[in-house]
């Protein structure tokens, strides 16, 4: 799936003016207003890892019926890339949906926001951003909140992140520092450290992960549920990291539903 080019997308349209600052938007049959996507990917927020490898999931949801926005944004090894810049992408391109339904029959009443694993992280923080305060960094009044959000094998708690020292200890990298360094932009950034989110969520996680393990989720759930948020948990037995984004795999039709089970 990874070597093999996804279905072009319909337009691929800016939400700014850096290079990295556009989204794939692909429209299903019909008249619509249609139901949207807005599709993260992941690649531990580092520069060579971009959107082609989820094409083909944003493909199969449009084939039944979704609308997907797919957001490329910048990222570690970019200028402007890690902290603020690849947060303040993912706000932007979220907030972008306003002017695109402007333009394309998009049905802004049903939106979930997808991602997979740091784009897990990101869906979950732009789902739950609009907890953070006014004057603080990273804030946006008036910031567009979906009706839920699908974490594909999510790196949902940064701090928890750092000291797994996933993937050669990127998140002190993103984030410019560890936690007792940067402590406010954990608070800032991290979707666990912004519960309860206020926004229904499914995490979805394979048991054989070795890229994030699932504690990472089903410790996020737990402090999720015990907070009052609406969270839940698919475990996927002996699944891995990217089964999750690939249409063929058996687990795709737990993907589907999750997305389905939140519009």
């Amino acid at each position: 799936m990874l070597e093999t080019p996804a279905p072009p997308a319909d337009a691929r349209i800016p939400y700014g003016d850096d290079p990295h600052q556009f989204g794939d938007l692909r429209l299903p049959g019909g008249k619509g207003p249609h139901p949207v996507v807005v599709v993260v990917h992941g690649g531990f927020w580092r520069a060579r890892y971009d959107l082609e490898h989820v094409g083909h999931l944003c493909a199969d949801l449009t084939a039944r019926g979704y609308a997907t926005w797919s957001l490329e944004y910048r990222r570690v090894g970019h200028p402007g890339g890690g902290w603020t810049g690849t947060l303040e992408d993912a706000a932007r391109g979220m907030d972008h949906l306003r002017a695109l339904a402007a333009r394309y029959p998009l049905d802004l009443e049903r939106v979930v926001v997808l991602g997979h694993s740091a784009g897990g992280h990101l869906a979950l923080w732009l789902a739950g951003r609009g907890r953070l305060k006014p004057g603080r960094p990273l804030y946006i009044e008036n910031s567009f909140k979906p009706r839920g959000a699908v974490s594909l094998a999510g790196v949902a708690d940064l701090a928890r992140a750092f000291e797994l020292r996933l993937s050669d200890g990127i998140v002190e990298s993103f984030l410019g520092g560890t936690p007792a360094q940067v402590p406010e932009r954990y608070e800032l950034a991290s979707p666990a450290a912004l519960l309860p989110l206020g926004v229904k969520q499914v995490l979805v996680h394979g048991t054989d992960d070795d890229t994030v393990p699932l504690s990472v989720s089903t410790e996020y759930h737990a402090r999720a549920t015990k907070l009052g948020d609406s969270v839940r948990l698919v475990s996927l037995p002996g699944a891995g990291h990217f089964e999750v984004i690939d249409p063929r795999a058996r687990e795709w039709p737990q993907v589907v539903e999750a997305v389905a089970s939140l519009m």
